[in-house]
């Protein structure tokens, strides 16, 4: 839609409809006041101009044609329809049953469906802050401030709350330079949820691409520009986590709101020899034809309207591999994915991609288009594997901590293009990563069946909580290692808003469904400590260039300095070995040495990983001449901030702790 100063210009793409019939509806949104047919233009475009409207109009489509699921029509101008290219919406999706009514039934939805607003003059907002993201910070925007004491209570759980000082605040004392906001635009619940008094928390179940959830952004567009600005101005960029992938009309006893009604058969993929059956391979129950040209225009202007109208640096596709996938499989030249990268703005964007899908041929870590980071679990399930205690972990342990190179190396690619985490919204808390061994998903109401089993967590002998200091300790000390762990690889780290203060789902793997206490970040109870921690974390990180550079570390020197980028050590301080690797050992060290750069005097760096349940002795390289050794993190003195004097000889590692020493001049 476009909007002339005498009315608006309206644009449906189906090549499956009759009709496509404007409705406009009152101020309200209540009352349908007047219809007018769209001609037929060239490439099944209905299209028209309709005067005497502007701004703030409430409007919505219905569309005729052949019902004939079986084929994969389900017209029916008795469902209003919600413009996919809405801006805005005048109120939530609810689910209610007559969305589902065959065209038989004789329902008209316009009571239940909400009305798209016509927009006003588009707030256009200024570019995003280019540069690869250095520490994402992952946010449910509901669940972070929807009980932080220090919110407005009308602004809790809103984008809004993301400008609050205090919100900020707490971001740039733990460090992270970028925001990964979970999905905000329209969602609406699965079916089964509400029979069980729960709600979808997460937003994974969009109707509309463009238009944000009012419950989320209730000043529209504006809202989410206004807390990018702010974040902006403290240095902070923003990626939007978009779900392009389905939609929420689900399978075919989903409601008909949107694209369904629009044209089934264009808009969504169906098996091949029968055109009723949807494909599922996103386990919502529909899967976006995203190979169609109607279809990569829709997601194209998706993108680049939150992008010119929000100002956000990015976006964290959801199921990417959906989204290259042609009939003959995944390619990472299909047509969306090769649109975006020609597009003159999105291609200068963040683009992260979620390199998985359960459908065949789904898992394609590694395989996206050479400038997009990708979150890697094969990270976060070697470190669990490591710190859990398995056998046989180190080497994986060490590939990940040099870069994943074994995934990313190919094509040219750095580092950074391995998101790296140890938790995320989906699957453990960190917290509850060591404290429960299996997952407690009942409150799901789905038997426990749902969500991950393999999670490679550890109890520590009591499953849940405990009143047992000596195992809260350990627990406490497990999750620093593993932060610290997280934090020294090298990457892109990404961590999950209120791991840094302790948040649990009491075991609870899949909280999609938990809109309530179970995900609300609970800041009463925050860890400040652990916070704090954090925020030491991401100092040594941007302080020590051999911690962060965006290079695969190969073992070679990269200077004529003759000291090698990486050497593997042995506790006893001679090199990693063959057998040593092959062995069950619980200690690693890593010796990191960064030339010096126009910008930065050189950089050299050890860190000393001990899994082990017991106290260990680590050799200390010998300094470069005049230079000495200062400790500057050990994860079993979180507390102590001061730089200790290491002597050449060994250093006391306490059990399941991190030790990184750094060369200081003098």
């Amino acid at each position: 839609m476009t909007v002339e100063e005498i009315g608006v210009n309206v644009a449906v793409v189906s090549h499956h409809a009759e009709r496509i019939i404007f409705c406009l509806f009152d101020e309200r949104g209540e009352k349908e006041t007047a219809r007018f047919l769209l001609p037929r233009e060239e490439d099944d475009v209905f299209c028209g101009f309709i005067a005497g409207i502007g701004p703030g109009a409430r409007y919505g489509l219905r569309a005729d044609g052949p019902y004939d699921p079986g084929r994969g029509h389900w017209f029916d101008p008795a469902k209003l329809l919600v413009d996919p290219y809405a801006h805005g919406l005048d109120r939530p999706f609810r689910l209610k049953p007559e969305l589902s009514a065959p065209r038989a039934a004789g329902i008209d939805t316009a009571a239940l469906v909400p009305k798209a607003v016509v927009p006003s003059d588009r707030h256009v907002a200024a570019g995003p802050r280019l540069g690869r993201p250095r520490f994402i910070y992952e946010v449910s925007v509901r669940a972070f401030t929807r009980t932080h004491p220090a919110v407005p209570l009308s602004l809790r759980g809103t984008v809004a709350a993301l400008a609050d000082p205090n919100v900020i605040e707490h971001l740039v004392r733990i460090g992270v330079d970028t925001v990964e906001l979970m999905p905000i635009a329209a969602t609406i619940d699965e079916r089964h949820l509400a029979p069980l008094g729960l709600a979808n928390g997460w937003g994974y179940n969009p109707v509309v691409f463009m238009a944000p959830d009012p419950r989320l952004a209730p000043g529209g567009i504006v809202e989410v520009a206004t807390a990018v600005t702010a974040l902006h101005q403290a240095g902070v960029k923003v990626v939007l986590d978009a779900v392009f992938n389905h939609t929420g009309e689900s399978d075919a006893k989903g409601p008909t709101l949107s694209l369904r009604g629009l044209d089934n058969a264009l808009y969504y993929r169906h098996a091949d020899g029968d055109p009723g059956r949807l494909i599922d391979d996103t386990g919502t129950g529909n899967t976006i034809a995203a190979d169609r040209e109607p279809v990569v225009r829709l997601i194209l202007d998706a993108m680049r309207h939150w992008a010119l109208h929000t100002g956000i640096d990015g976006f964290r596709l959801d199921l990417a591999s959906v989204l290259g996938r042609l009939p003959g499989g995944y390619s990472s030249e299909a047509p969306l994915l090769q649109a975006i990268e020609r597009d003159t703005l999105l291609r200068e964007l963040i683009v992260i991609a979620e390199p998985w899908d359960i459908g065949p041929g789904g898992y394609q870590l590694g395989n996206f288009p050479r400038r997009w980071p990708e979150w890697n679990d094969r990270f976060r399930d070697d470190v669990r594997r490591f710190w859990r205690g398995d056998a046989h972990a180190l080497g994986s342990l060490a590939t990940r901590l040099a870069g994943s190179s074994d995934v990313f190396r190919q094509r040219g690619r750095l580092p950074s293009a391995s998101v790296n985490f140890v938790a995320a919204h989906d699957g453990f808390t960190l917290r509850d990563l060591v404290s429960y061994a299996v997952k407690h998903n009942q409150a799901n109401g789905e038997n426990n069946r749902d969500g991950r089993d393999e999670n490679f967590s550890w109890n520590d002998g009591v499953e849940g909580d405990t009143e047992d200091r000596a195992i809260i300790e350990k627990r406490r000390r497990d999750v620093r290692g593993l932060l610290a762990t997280l934090l020294l690889a090298r990457g892109t780290p990404m961590l999950t808003a209120g791991d840094e203060i302790g948040r649990t789902q009491g075991g609870n793997n899949n909280a999609y469904a938990q809109d309530n206490e179970i995900t609300w970040l609970d800041w009463e109870h925050a860890d400040s400590d652990l916070a704090t921690f954090v925020g030491r974390l991401a100092r040594l990180r941007r302080d020590h260039p051999a911690l962060s550079a965006d290079d695969f570390l190969e073992g070679t020197p990269p200077d004529n300095s003759g000291i090698p980028d990486v050497a593997w050590l042995h506790p006893d301080g001679r090199a990693m070995e063959g057998k040593d690797w092959a062995e069950d050992g619980k200690g690693l060290g890593a010796a990191l040495y960064r030339p010096a750069t126009a910008e930065d005097d050189s950089d050299r760096v050890v860190i000393w990983i001990n899994g082990s349940e017991r106290a260990a002795a680590a050799w200390v390289p010998e300094p470069r001449a005049g230079w000495r050794w200062l400790r500057v993190l050990d994860t079993a003195l979180p507390d102590d901030p001061a730089r200790g004097e290491v002597p050449i000889a060994p250093v006391s590692l306490a059990p399941r702790s991190v030790v990184v020493l750094a060369e200081f001049r003098g």
